[in-house]
């Protein structure tokens, strides 16, 4: 024990001084803003991703790097205080390094593949003193199951030669009001020293931490959080459908219900879930309790209603196009966005993708207009981006609005479309047909 308290008040010196390195692996929309604000209040840090492109992205302070400061992350690198590289290097004693690899599902189920292969080449590396972090999301469990014997391979006993925890990211892409330094960071450690010592790192960057008693809850306040969301957008969802049914405007409902100043929060119903959080993050919960012999039984119910949405989507532009007299087969369809959220370029599990390529597959002769996607590829070829224009909107048998881009002029499509079908509430009146979800 002696050992592990030398070695952390060592470790904790070097920090407050700014001579401990930091490696981040995984320069995402998690591990860049880490890295970022890491450089930024002194640390000299070394982002690691294995996708070379993305390092000369980051090296050349390429533009097309969402959410980020440029003018920031051009000084950073050009003073040394950022680098870049695809490999591990060496990593010093008293090195403190994050894991921001991705977690995605592989056939439904979780895959922790890149936690085991960013492990191993620490492990490989590793030396006394150091900390190692785990931001990835993951099951309630992973930190000190997995990730820790694979560590310990070094030949370091953890919590006293080495220092390992868990810390949920918390990033919100495309969010300007909350970022990495305004975020409560959660954290919790293997033992008291391991805790000490993230407590020290994240307090030089983040202005509020809250400590947990594990990393396994740490783990599952992530898990929580989204699956939290997960289940209202299921329940908005359900809302919108018994809503049409029942003849009622669900978004006056909720915004009706959203004037009480307690007890309700307002979720909205959409296309579909999308991003990496909500569609996973509950899907790694509820592996982990089925391996306990139990079910997640909202979680589940909650997944099933989410996941239909899509296909409710394209079954209801059918019904609008054939309520016309027209066929969706030989319809001209525009979709308006494709990304999973508003203002952000990312097509990971996007419903809007989902529904462009189910419009696709049904034989409608489908048209997106995205200000950030300048093509998707779809099973037949390749379709691009089209311009958004008077024209282009009034040749189409029917708009479909599928993501909110702040970008987009809807004032045009309000004035050009001969039918809206608005999955997203943007559109409050419009000179042609205006279908609500």
């Amino acid at each position: 024990m002696l050992v592990g308290r030398l070695l952390l008040m060592d470790l904790i010196s070097n920090i407050q001084s700014r001579e401990t390195p930091v490696f981040v692996l995984g320069l995402g929309y998690v591990g860049l803003p880490l890295a970022l604000a890491a450089a930024g209040a002194g640390f000299k840090v070394t982002g690691i991703d294995t996708d070379a492109h993305r390092v000369e992205q980051i090296l050349g302070s390429d533009p097309a790097l969402p959410d980020i400061d440029h003018e920031h992350l051009r000084q950073l690198v050009r003073s040394g205080a950022l680098r870049a590289t695809p490999s591990i290097p060496e990593l010093p004693a008293d090195s403190i390094i994050v894991i921001c690899v991705p977690t995605p599902l592989k056939n439904s189920l979780p895959d922790t593949s890149y936690i085991e292969g960013a492990g191993r080449e620490i492990g490989l590396r590793l030396k006394k003193g150091s900390l190692v972090i785990l931001e990835s999301t993951t099951y309630p469990g992973t930190t000190e199951e997995l990730l820790l014997p694979i560590l310990e391979s070094s030949g370091l006993k953890a919590g006293i030669e080495f220092f390992l925890g868990f810390s949920p990211e918390r990033i919100d892409p495309g969010n300007h009001d909350f970022g990495l330094a305004n975020v409560t960071k959660v954290f919790g450690g293997i033992n008291e020293d391991s805790g000490d010592a993230i407590e020290a790192f994240y307090a030089a960057f983040v202005d509020k931490l809250a400590r947990v008693s594990t990393p396994r809850a740490a783990e599952m306040t992530k898990l929580l959080e989204n699956t939290y969301r997960h289940v209202n957008i299921a329940l908005a969802n359900e809302m919108a459908i018994l809503c049409r049914d029942l003849g009622i405007d669900v978004w006056e409902v909720i915004d009706a219900a959203a004037t009480k100043p307690f007890g309700f929060v307002p979720f909205y119903p959409g296309p579909g879930w999308g991003g990496h959080c909500i569609p996973v993050d509950p899907a790694y919960l509820s592996w982990r309790v089925r391996q306990m012999g139990s079910t997640a039984r909202f979680v589940e119910l909650a997944r099933e209603f989410n996941e239909k949405m899509p296909g409710y989507v394209i079954d209801r532009t059918k019904e609008i196009v054939e309520s016309r007299g027209g066929n969706l087969k030989r319809s001209s369809v525009l979709a308006i966005g494709v990304t999973y959220k508003a203002d952000v370029p990312d097509l990971r599990e996007s419903p809007a993708f989902e529904i462009v390529k189910g419009l696709v597959k049904v034989g409608a002769e489908v048209s997106y207009h995205d200000p950030f996607i300048e093509q998707v590829d779809l099973p037949g070829g390749p379709l691009r981006s089209v311009e958004l224009t008077a024209e282009t909107v009034a040749a189409s048998d029917l708009v479909i609005v599928l993501t909110a881009h702040s970008a987009i002029d809807w004032g045009l499509i309000r004035r050009s479309a001969k039918v809206v079908f608005d999955t997203r509430n943007v559109i409050k009146q419009s000179q042609g047909l205006l279908v609500k979800l």
